[in-house]
């Protein structure tokens, strides 16, 4: 604020700019192997970090969570705008950080090894620079003993933020007791994985999402729900039901980001007075 800036939490650029390479080493070298993609991605993802008890949970957790991800992508969604332009998408940050080769969701590993054995011949191809540019939309973090899940854009509104963790956190949980029961992987191919997160991204909240239990496109509210009620027990457990519940029904009702900027931009088709509001309701 002494500076004469202000924050605006969004996925991508609604501007037209023209981003800045960091001139440090990785990210040089970043640019040079991966062109037009390294300079153009300026995007604004809400990575989730949940803690996991081994290694042998997380990739039995990271197995399991595939088919609910793109909810949490639909939810969040929180860039349309790209270069100054509408893109129709409601989460084009997910489509311009798809372009990295390893972007994406991932078949079952169903081993600890199976998962670093993946990891290894991906870097030993020599198109990725190091391990750190493996980007699955949910993988292990290198640097603490969490899950990270990758694949919301970053929230506008605070308490949207608050439910993806919520959920994400219900997620691990639940999953890790489902592996701890002896439940089976749900069989979804990767095929279907990656449409339902094109769909997620396309339409966000305004338009049918793929049901995980069902592979069939359902209303994004019910969809919605459906997460909430898979969740629902370990949410009981950690006493989050009441509030994720409520923050849910909320962004249900009044939109996701990309809804807000769109209806903000809509009246005169100002890009100034849209940043604006989006400014203001990232500190509200």
């Amino acid at each position: 604020a002494s500076a004469g800036a202000r924050v605006a939490a969004l996925g991508t650029s609604p501007a037209p700019v023209l981003p800045q390479l960091v001139r440090e080493g990785r990210y040089l070298r970043m640019a040079r192997a991966f062109g037009i993609t390294a300079q153009e991605q300026l995007t604004c993802g809400c990575h989730v970090h949940v803690g996991i008890s081994s290694a042998d949970e997380a990739v039995a957790v990271l197995d399991r969570i595939r088919p609910w991800l793109a909810v949490l992508l639909a939810l969040s969604a929180n860039s349309p705008f790209w270069q100054g332009r509408d893109t129709s998408y409601a989460s084009f940050r997910y489509q311009a950080w798809g372009r990295w080769p390893t972007a994406g969701p991932t078949e079952a590993f169903v081993t600890v090894e199976a998962y670093r054995q993946t990891v290894r011949q991906m870097v030993g191809t020599g198109t990725l620079l190091d391990s750190g540019m493996v980007y699955f939309d949910a993988r292990l973090s290198e640097h603490y003993p969490t899950l990270e899940i990758r694949i919301a854009d970053v929230c506008l509104h605070a308490d949207d933020a608050v439910l993806i963790a919520a959920l994400c956190r219900a997620l691990v949980d639940t999953e890790a007791r489902s592996w701890q029961a002896g439940a089976d992987v749900p069989g979804q191919r990767t095929e279907m994985l990656r449409l339902a997160a094109w769909r997620a991204s396309r339409s966000g909240l305004d338009d049918a999402l793929l049901d995980p239990r069902s592979g069939q496109p359902e209303q994004a509210a019910t969809v919605a729900k459906a997460l909430l009620d898979h969740v629902r027990d370990a949410l009981d457990e950690a006493g989050d039901t009441a509030a994720v519940s409520d923050l849910l029904a909320e962004v249900l009702a009044r939109g996701n980001g990309a809804a807000f900027q769109r209806s903000a931009y809509g009246g005169d088709g100002s890009m100034s007075e849209m940043i604006d509001s989006a400014a203001a309701a990232t500190i509200r």
